[in-house]
């Protein structure tokens, strides 16, 4: 990953010149900029595109209007100049995203949920590869209208297969198997624009192969998973693999396989916490006794959950809780001996919820765990450092 650099510092100890630090400084700002334009136009493509969308509610309106905005928009781009092609990018933009919409639940009121879904599913991959290889010959100019289209055309594909998915009712292995081909299509969309939102994204379904994910609650957002150890294997073999393959590969798709290690990272973490109140009796969700299995018989039910947890691997949420702490450690120790600055800061962001979540759940009436914890810590950073010293020395020998 690129190295964040004090410039004002570096130039001060005479390491830079003045004009090497401001042009680090400039480029660096550009950049930041750039994101941050490139975010507000398409939150407000999107949400202009969808706005209009609810407020016509009418396919051919939908489709009238949306072609109204694309050929706007076309105007736009081809006969003004640089200072206006914006405007012609979010109309065109926004219509082509109505006419996507529109088309997609069009599709699916006509056919059904089920023939409807699948048709858009395939409709939708058909024009994710004809834009992709659009894609790869547009210019700096066309480049993000283009890859506006890629994502446009991998929603369409997304919203079928899923609605395919469900009236098909499949569960199991094909929905896994349905799980792990949107997060495919996501970082490989990702990749393809080179865009490392999309790419980030791609952890949602990737996430949900084990029903690990979020629901939405009044006045709460939470975070839950049924198997938070077999998610974490999951997880931490993505990472595994992730780190593997990046130092093969260029910078740009080493960029992509970073950001997606580092979300497996935060996942792995979010399921750790899971496992630290709760602990988890392994495999539960995916081949225990489901409650629906015995018609509200709950002594029955009770009794097979129990000869279930007989036979299989339960961990309590302690010995979660201290697996979790050493690890935290082990892999901030790694992450900035390798220059991991997205995995170190993660690490201490968990390092410190875990420490909170831990102290008014399990020891805020132990006052000699916190003396035992603060002794200890002590040496560890000690420690610590002494091993970095040794790092840096082995480094410097030629």
């Amino acid at each position: 990953m690129a190295h964040v650099v004090q410039t004002d510092q570096l130039v001060s100890e005479g390491i830079l010149t003045a004009d090497q630090g401001a042009i680090i400084a400039s480029r660096s700002r550009r950049v930041m900029v750039s994101l941050a334009i490139n975010t507000v136009l398409s939150i407000g493509i999107i949400a202009a595109a969808a706005g209009f969308i609810a407020l016509l509610a009418d396919a051919f309106s939908v489709a009238l209007v949306g072609a109204v905005f694309l050929a706007l928009g076309a105007a736009i781009l081809t006969r003004a100049d640089a200072l206006y092609r914006m405007f012609g990018l979010a109309a065109a933009l926004i219509g082509a995203g109505m006419l996507a919409g529109g088309s997609s639940i069009e599709i699916i009121d006509t056919f059904g949920e089920d023939a409807g879904g699948l048709a858009l599913a395939l409709l939708g991959l058909g024009v994710t590869g004809l834009v992709a290889a659009l894609h790869r010959k547009a210019t700096a100019r066309t480049g993000f209208l283009s890859g506006s289209l890629l994502i446009l055309a991998v929603g369409m594909h997304l919203l079928g297969l899923y609605t395919w998915a469900a009236a098909a009712e499949i569960d199991g292995l094909p929905a896994a198997l349905v799980h792990l081909w949107a997060a495919v299509v996501l970082f490989a969309a990702g990749v393809v624009i080179d865009v490392r939102l999309v790419t980030a994204l791609a952890i949602v379904p990737f996430a949900q192969i084990l029903d690990t994910g979020t629901f939405y609650a009044f006045a709460m957002y939470a975070f839950y998973s049924p198997e938070s150890t077999l998610t974490i294997v999951q997880m931490a073999l993505a990472m595994a693999v992730c780190v593997a393959v990046a130092g093969h590969l260029a910078d740009r798709y080493r960029r992509h396989t970073h950001l997606f290690g580092i979300m497996a990272f935060v996942v792995a973490n979010l399921c750790f916490l899971v496992g630290s109140l709760w602990g988890d009796v392994v495999g539960s969700h995916l081949w225990g006794p489901g409650h629906y299995r015995y018609e509200g018989d709950y002594e029955a039910y009770t009794e097979a959950v129990r000869a279930f947890e007989a036979r299989t691997l339960v961990i309590s949420e302690h010995v979660y809780s201290i697996v979790w702490a050493v690890l935290l450690i082990a892999a901030a120790v790694w992450a900035a001996n390798t220059h991991r600055r997205g995995v170190f800061n993660a690490a201490m962001t968990f390092a410190a919820i875990h420490g909170y979540t831990q102290v008014f759940e399990t020891f805020y009436d132990e006052p000699l765990a916190y003396v035992i914890g603060g002794l200890a810590a002590i040496p560890l950073a000690w420690g610590l450092w002494r091993l970095n010293d040794r790092f840096e020395s082995l480094a410097a020998k030629p």
